[in-house]
């Protein structure tokens, strides 16, 4: 059982290297970081500085080159690709820029789709819909379950897409620029509800470019040439 006040996501001298010999290209050059249980984090830096890399290798949707990956008490740095995509699903939420929401499914079916993905066949249709309804009761839209992407706004999909990263009660809530496609009101409510889902107990890591995005935030991190350049505690913001 994992320490709760502990290490959520432990990394040490984590490097990731794509190509060879003389075309080698080092997106992460010896990254150090630990993010404890219930922190909320923005990861920040310019096009090149590696914080796609390191969100791909969070997200245990790609593998270091060298160092160690511990997330949750487990280390998944040198794990199959099979065993990889088990972690994903049980200990990962996500939350993507475009949604990625299936176009022919009900909000509620959207949401259910991880547990198909991890044993939870046994469970009856009914029981799969009252998780899905509950999930999207969190974000505030349970009222909306039966509807189709394309009869939701854009911040309403969104609220899908993060009950759907909820659905598993994951250990971590990986956020890749989560507002990118949203305005400016949406964008609010979207990064109020990560800010309640924080207060509640969850572990966000979020990924953006935008510094009044990051404010919401409690800590910050920026990346530079494969590096961590600065890791500083942050006020919140809050909209008003």
């Amino acid at each position: 059982m994992s320490d709760r006040d502990g290490c959520l996501i432990c990394l040490q001298d984590l490097t990731k290297v794509y190509g060879a010999g003389d075309v080698a290209v080092s997106a992460l050059r010896g990254v150090n970081l630990e993010v404890k249980y219930g922190e909320f984090v923005a990861i920040m830096g310019p096009s090149g500085s590696g914080k796609s890399t390191l969100m791909n290798i969070l997200g245990c949707l790609d593998r270091p080159s060298a160092g160690s990956y511990v997330l949750d008490g487990e280390d998944v740095s040198r794990l199959s690709k099979d065993r990889l995509a088990s972690v994903r699903n049980r200990k990962i939420g996500f939350v993507f820029q475009s949604y990625n929401l299936l176009p022919r499914l009900t909000a509620a079916k959207n949401v259910i789709l991880p547990l198909l993905y991890d044993g939870h066949q046994h469970m009856s249709e009914p029981e799969l819909h009252a998780m899905a309804v509950a999930a999207l009761e969190r974000v505030g839209l349970h009222e909306r379950a039966h509807h189709r992407p394309n009869e939701l706004s854009g911040g309403q999909q969104q609220r899908v897409a993060i009950a759907r990263a909820l659905i598993n009660s994951p250990s971590l809530i990986l956020a890749d620029e989560p507002t990118g496609n949203l305005d400016t009101r949406s964008s609010e409510e979207i990064l109020d509800l990560l800010h309640r889902l924080h207060e509640g107990g969850a572990t966000i890591v979020m990924v953006t470019h935008e510094p009044d995005i990051a404010e919401y935030a409690r800590r910050v991190i920026h990346l530079r040439d494969g590096l961590i350049d600065s890791d500083k505690q942050n006020g919140v913001r809050r909209s008003q």
